[in-house]
């Protein structure tokens, strides 16, 4: 039922001013094939009138929509400003002074200054404290890259100065091989058994909803997620009213993946890599995308794919052309693997919590200086000039989506851009 039938259908009845439903984010986002699956709509919605459609993994209404309009309003593929919500940029790139520089955090939209191209106050890699490249000293197998992050949920759980961590774990289900899904972790050894990297969006946002899970009345929650999905929280927080079922009061601490893409489950790991390539998911130990190539690893060492990322683009979340957030800006700390040597984290440290959140784990990582911080800020410039192309070809369906799609491949495969969704 479109929202013009309803409203046809409510017997004469005047509809209040400003209401916005979310069949309009149904048509705007969902349906417009734009929905990057991130579960902010879920979290925001005060009567809890919006789900998860299982079969899609796409947002549905569940009851009765109130016209509330926060759904439109924290969406970052709908009225969301996301770039409003990135703090200004530290003052100098010296790490040194960037320690000590004090570090303005704002979330107001109505400073018009903020903009999607960068400059003030965004430019270079945005507000940072500290950046490093660091390792797990006690090395795990399954986790991606340097393995901090579950060095770090790790530590701050020991430490009790958390209770609980929304991440990802495969499905149990049988036939959801290699798909990721949200969960509460609350112990270390849950945390570990989240090591590695999925490739689907999970509505993560949606599990915010804690009643299944033994936690405290106040519960302090750490978030590991993509850009997109960092942007709902500092929204949700820097507009606070009761959110329904969906405690986006309790997270305390935001670690955002660096993230140029994710990809739609059943598009990727069934038609492209299980019915396309013949490649038997039960017998797969590892699907990576490095250097600019998906890679797909048998348990006994075999590779069984090889090519090139870009061989697979038509798997991908289409609204994810539209973030210019690679960095993950308004994160109190973003990861990944640009900007470091092979086995090890990239970490920004961009917040005072943060901070104090990765001192908990220092003494389990090793901990040098980034590699090769250009490499960031080469592709979040090229990451904003693809997002711009994409919002012009609204305007102009026939616009090419990249301004130069060999030097989109370059960059790539020179910088090793990884468009993973879930990584540790």
């Amino acid at each position: 039922m479109t929202h013009s039938r309803l409203r046809d259908e409510m017997n004469g009845i005047v509809e209040a001013p400003g209401k916005v439903w979310f069949w309009e984010l149904e048509a705007g986002v969902i349906d417009a094939d734009r929905c990057i699956q991130c579960g902010t709509c879920v979290a925001v919605c005060p009567s809890n009138s919006i789900g998860i459609n299982f079969d899609t993994d796409l947002p549905e209404l569940v009851r009765m929509c109130t016209g509330c309009s926060l759904c439109w309003d924290f969406c970052p593929r709908g009225g969301l400003r996301y770039e409003a919500l990135w703090p200004p940029s530290t003052v100098t790139a010296d790490t040194e002074s960037a320690a000590v520089a004090p570090v303005e955090v704002r979330s107001d939209s109505s400073d018009t200054y903020f903009k999607i191209t960068g400059g003030p106050p965004a430019e270079g890699l945005g507000a940072v404290i500290e950046q490093f490249a660091v390792r797990s000293a006690a090395r795990n197998e399954e986790a991606q890259d340097g393995g901090a992050v579950t060095s770090l949920l790790s530590a701050l759980l020991v430490a009790g100065e958390i209770d609980g961590a929304l991440v990802s774990v495969p499905s149990s289900d049988p036939d959801e091989p290699w798909k990721g899904v949200a969960t509460i972790a609350t112990t270390p050894a849950e945390v570990a058994a989240s090591s590695g990297s999925f490739y689907n969006q999970t509505m993560a946002l949606a599990e915010l909803d804690l009643s299944a899970y033994a936690l405290p009345a106040k519960p302090r929650i750490a978030v590991v997620g993509t850009p997109c999905e960092i942007q709902g929280i500092r929204a949700m927080q820097a507009r606070r009213w009761p959110t329904g079922a969906h405690r986006v009061d309790a997270v305390v601490l935001t670690i955002a993946l660096l993230c140029t893409k994710s990809f739609d489950y059943e598009a990727l790991i069934l038609r492209e890599l299980e019915e396309r390539r013949r490649i038997d998911l039960d017998r797969v130990s590892k699907v990576d995308v490095i250097r600019g190539r998906m890679i797909v690893e048998y348990r006994d060492g075999e590779i069984a794919v090889d090519e090139p990322v870009k061989d697979f683009h038509g798997a991908a979340l289409k609204g994810c052309d539209e973030c210019a957030d690679f960095l993950g800006r308004s994160a109190d700390i973003s990861v990944g693997s640009v900007g470091s040597m092979d086995g090890w984290t990239t970490v920004l440290v961009r917040t005072e919590r943060g901070r104090l959140a990765f001192q908990q784990a220092r003494g389990k990582l090793d901990v040098r200086g980034l590699d090769d911080p250009a490499a960031l800020i080469r592709l979040d410039n090229l990451d904003k000039r693809i997002a711009l192309r994409s919002l012009e070809r609204k305007f102009d369906p026939d616009a090419p989506l990249f301004i130069d799609y060999e030097e989109h491949v370059r960059n790539y495969e020179d910088t090793d851009r990884r468009p993973v969704t879930i990584r540790r």
